[in-house]
């Protein structure tokens, strides 16, 4: 393809048309609530596992409420596929003995890789944090905790709108760098749509010095309500245009996941054409507008690897 045919097409278009490398994918699961739920999410995990993504994360509920669920979706994943996963663990309303009695058995299960988060208070999301006076007071001494305890890869988080209880985007870069400096060894960006803010932030943690991964998280939107109400508490701002083009779908969920899939797909083939080659999608156990925007990105089914028997 020419330059000029190239440049006549937009962005989803040019990843179609080759000549990229394959980007590094990665999946948040939750962990279910019951047998229902249970039977969606490895339906989900099986529909992506084809894709060989970098890691996938399963969360923890806010103040530990999925402790158990949590681990035991982690070791079922490690025994179970052939995926990389990765648990979360938050520091909300625990102690440090019981965090790090959480850490060993990680470890001990075999599990290599954590998502260390401060977390929010149980039933609050985006609620004030008031750390316990036994406990790890934010997601940086979790960070040191952790790479105390045993060499786990450690993740972390980023708001790139500013962290709702920070007083400035320069705070959150010098909390960021501090994550760093503990021994986190990438960061997982909040979700968000506008792209241009986002490569300025990026480009402002660059510049102080930042040099892990900064992986932009991507939430494909199936309830524009439900992303309303959560944006609202966490201090996400919802762009007008994107309002707009959910206008009137309430009732018509089939329309909202091809109008959702058209804007993940572009927003992700937009910061390939930045540079960025990997990409962390909130799944929320769903998998068919995740698996379609891989596909946009190039990203395709590998040869099965040897299959880990399933635990008895």
């Amino acid at each position: 393809m020419s330059p000029a045919q190239s440049s006549a097409l937009g962005p989803v278009a040019r990843a179609g048309a080759g000549g990229q490398p394959r980007p590094r994918v990665s999946f948040e699961f939750s962990p279910p609530k019951g047998p229902k739920s249970e039977e969606s999410l490895w339906e989900a995990i099986r529909r992506l596992e084809p894709l060989n993504p970098e890691f996938v994360s399963v969360t923890y509920g806010a103040g530990g409420s999925t402790r158990e669920r949590t681990h035991r979706t982690v070791v079922r994943i490690l025994k179970e596929t052939t995926l990389k996963p990765a648990a979360h663990l938050t520091c909300v309303e625990a102690s440090r003995a019981d965090v790090d009695e959480v850490i060993q058995d990680y470890w001990d299960a075999g599990i290599r890789h954590i998502v260390a988060l401060r977390g929010d208070p149980p039933g609050s999301l985006g609620g004030a944090y008031t750390p316990r006076s036994d406990g790890y007071q934010n997601a940086t001494e979790l960070t040191a905790g952790i790479k105390a305890i045993a060499p786990f890869d450690v993740s972390v988080g980023v708001y790139p709108q500013i962290h709702p209880e920070s007083p400035s985007i320069d705070h959150d870069i010098e909390v960021l760098k501090a994550k760093v400096d503990a021994g986190a060894t990438r960061a997982i960006s909040n979700f968000f749509f506008d792209i241009d803010g986002y490569l300025r932030f990026v480009d402002r943690i660059r510049k102080a010095g930042v040099e892990v991964p900064i992986l932009p998280g991507i939430m494909p939107v199936s309830s524009f309500s439900g992303l309303a109400n959560m944006s609202g508490r966490i201090g996400v701002e919802i762009p007008g245009w994107l309002a707009t083009h959910f206008d009137g779908l309430d009732e018509d969920p089939e329309t909202r996941k091809l109008v959702a899939a058209s804007v993940a797909a572009e927003m992700c083939a937009r910061l390939a054409e930045e540079g960025f080659s990997d990409f962390h999608f909130y799944t929320l156990n769903r998998a068919d507008l995740v698996y379609a925007i891989c596909r946009v990105l190039g990203v395709r089914e590998t040869p099965p690897a040897q299959p880990k028997e399933a635990a008895a």
